[in-house]
């Protein structure tokens, strides 16, 4: 018998080339996409509501008759429909229309509709509802059942997906889903076999728990929830599987390279450091591969820990290579390594997108002869035309920005080609510890969660931008002293040339107010090298100020300066105002952070600045902004084939999580079972090479 997989989505009736065209761009070509291809939510559209009782937002279905309908021509030309019932009207507007529909809109002609209340000119209305003319009875409460809705591509609408999914489901009965699942796990957690649960999700029976199905909770939902998640986690450990397949070079600790470095070093290391660095020594000792993620909060001293790794590589006789996301960034760690390694006699190599020309052929040579140990730069490094000599180490500076397929890739660059590169990945993100569990879960994962010693809390202030002229005030005043500040204007749903735009007119302002400040202004639309340079001045103090966009969020160290304004941080994730918050601290004074907000602050923005203004502590931050905004914010959407979730909801599932991290190294034994769920949850998505 043809599995679901086998049939093509055109046997189904209605459906030609152009629509499976359209299908095959939600990732549908066999029956078994289309049995996947799962409703993220329903609609309640069980009762009549009476137009009277509406209001602003309400998603209903009400039901009554036409008194009149018009054509409004106006900057679009619309068509408004006036229905009414016993308690009041309601406006129907379209703005597409054709002939046809105007002449079935006629007064007196009975309309049922689904839609959005909004506010109009005539009063309330539902813009393009769903309608039928001359409806049948409603069905009795007893038999009436919630309404799938799909996520829907261009030139798809909902009723169609509807019933293409109902003519998908008669295949059940002579075609059922493989159950890849072991029957004692399912017995186990009480949940249903994957036909019986495919089914009820697209049509829930009559009767069915309301409430369940819509907060996602249902049996039957949570069976596909479970097995989407275990498909996610499979997918990673596949990748580790795939990367560790090869060997390493095991880099045993030899020479004096550490301890000379350690004993130049101002500072000794925290507890927490030595630990974590035990961790990497062991990983770099072993003949596979290291997959290591270093989670450290702002100022924690990861990138002190990335050096003692690469010591450990470079006394093995190896090379190693550092990529961070931003030309900002990747300066900033080569001036450190250079700082620190050049003294112990060891060659740097710096390559990004604008070094040109002849230094570029000298890096590109040097690292290939070997004689540059260490290259660092953006993810220019990682271009064909890079060819290393002896490469055992990576570090990647914070991951969230790189995808897994780039872990992948990273393999082809080792020893010979035939040995992996170790890799060392480092986060100034912190990480909840439910979403590194999935999200990472081809890494094992290392922890600095303290801070060096001296290092003074930062003091969090939130006011309204109606105090604006002490805010500057301050700056005034905390510049006198001899100390620096940043001023950081965001408007986030903006277009870059807004945001630039608004720290342009910020940067005026405040150098006219301020005249006796030298001024310093960063931001996206400048180039590399004028950024570059304007940082070097604030790092070196010959700027008081620094007004600039989120550019700065990442990782600039400049330890005089202690005071730090964020304008409209209500626009902000916590985690990225946690990020910019830590720009100051980094040195022995006292230091403050004034988030300056725009009222009225909604609950949600009440809620996020609340828990700055509580807390220090990065991962305390990162649990409260999972919570606030979900997953996709937290991590940056750019982590690839991990948050398209078609049904798990991070924060409802999270119970899940543990439970699978711990079933799934078991069922790697499985490849037929792994490849099968991969192939059903996350469909070509996987193939991170080919991103």
């Amino acid at each position: 018998m043809a599995s679901l997989d086998d049939i093509s989505v055109t046997e189904l009736k209605g459906v030609g080339s152009a629509l499976a065209e359209k299908l095959g761009k939600l990732g549908i070509q066999s029956m078994q996409d289309l049995l996947f291809h799962l409703p993220y939510r329903y609609e309640d559209r069980t009762r009549v509501v009476p137009m009277g009782n509406l209001r602003v937002g309400d998603i209903a279905v009400v039901e009554g008759e036409v008194m009149k309908t018009d054509l409004i021509m106006g900057r679009r030309r619309s068509l408004q429909v006036t229905l009414r019932d016993n308690s009041g009207f309601l406006v129907l507007r379209f703005f597409h229309f054709n002939a046809a529909q105007k002449n079935q809109l006629s007064e007196g002609a009975r309309v049922r509709c689904f839609g959005e209340v909004r506010p109009g000119r005539a009063g309330y209305e539902f813009y393009h509802p769903e309608y039928q003319i001359n409806p049948p009875p409603m069905p009795p409460a007893t038999e009436a059942t919630l309404t799938p809705v799909y996520p829907l591509t261009e030139g798809i609408q909902q009723p169609r997906v509807r019933s293409l999914c109902q003519q998908a489901l008669k295949y059940l009965d002579h075609h059922p889903i493989k159950d890849w699942l072991p029957p004692d796990l399912l017995a186990n957690y009480q949940l249903p076999c994957i036909s019986e649960a495919v089914k009820l999700v697209h049509s829930p029976p009559a009767g069915a728990p309301v409430h369940q199905l819509l907060e996602g909770r249902h049996p039957a939902q949570q069976r596909l929830v479970m097995e989407e998640l275990l498909a996610h986690q499979l997918s990673l450990l596949q990748v580790r599987e795939q990367i560790q397949a090869r060997d390493a070079l095991p880099l045993l600790p030899t020479g004096n390279l550490t301890e000379d470095f350690l004993a130049e070093l101002p500072f000794s290391l925290t507890g927490a450091q030595r630990q974590v660095m035990l961790e990497i020594r062991q990983d770099l000792s072993q003949p596979i591969p290291m997959l290591r993620l270093v989670q450290g909060d702002v100022g924690s001293g990861k990138t002190v820990v990335a050096a003692l790794a690469a010591l450990q590589a470079l006394g093995a006789g190896a090379q190693v290579a550092l990529m961070a996301p931003t030309e900002i960034l990747a300066e900033q760690h080569y001036n450190n390594f250079k700082s620190w390694l050049e003294p112990l006699g060891i060659q740097l190599a710096w390559l990004s997108g604008k070094v040109k020309g002849k230094a570029r052929q000298q890096a590109l040579e040097a690292v290939a002869s070997g004689s540059a140990q260490v290259a660092i730069g953006t993810h220019a490094l990682f271009q064909d035309e890079v060819q290393f000599h002896r490469l055992a180490l990576v570090i990647v500076d914070e991951q969230h920005r790189f995808g897994v397929h780039q872990r992948l890739a990273l393999r082809e660059k080792g020893v010979g080609g035939s040995l992996a590169p170790h890799q060392l990945i480092m986060t100034a993100t912190p990480i909840p510890r439910t979403l590194a569990m999935s999200a990472y879960a081809d890494l094992d994962t290392s922890i600095i969660d303290e801070l060096p010693p001296g290092r003074k809390p930062i003091e969090t202030i939130v006011v309204p931008d109606s105090r604006r002229e002490d805010i500057i005030e301050r700056v005034m005043s905390a510049c006198r002293e001899g100390r620096q500040a940043y001023w950081v204007c965001t408007l986030i749903d903006e277009s870059e040339a807004l945001q630039c735009q608004a720290a342009e007119v910020t940067a005026q302002e405040l150098t006219e107010r301020l005249p006796d400040l030298r001024v310093g202004l960063v931001h996206g639309r400048l180039k590399a090298q004028e950024k570059a340079n304007v940082m070097a001045q604030f790092k070196e103090g010959i700027l008081d100020l620094l007004v600039a966009t989120t550019v700065i969020e990442v990782g600039v160290d400049v330890p005089n300066a202690s005071l730090i304004i964020i304008e409209n941080p209500e626009r902000l994730g916590l985690a990225q105002l946690h990020q910019l918050r830590g720009r100051v601290g980094r040195g022995e004074q006292a230091s403050f952070c004034v988030l300056m907000y725009h009222p009225p602050l909604s609950n949600n923005g009440k809620a996020r600045l609340q828990a700055l203004r509580e807390s220090q502590d990065g991962f305390v931050i990162a649990e409260k902004d999972l919570e606030i905004r979900g997953p996709g914010e937290v991590l940056g959407t750019r982590q690839t084939g991990l948050m398209q979730f078609r049904l798990a909801s991070f924060e409802r599932d999270k119970g899940w999580i543990e439970p699978i991290k711990n079933m799934a190294p078991g069922l790697m034994k499985q490849p037929r079972l792994v490849d099968a769920l991969i192939r059903r949850w996350l469909g070509e998505k996987i193939r991170y090479g080919e991103v």
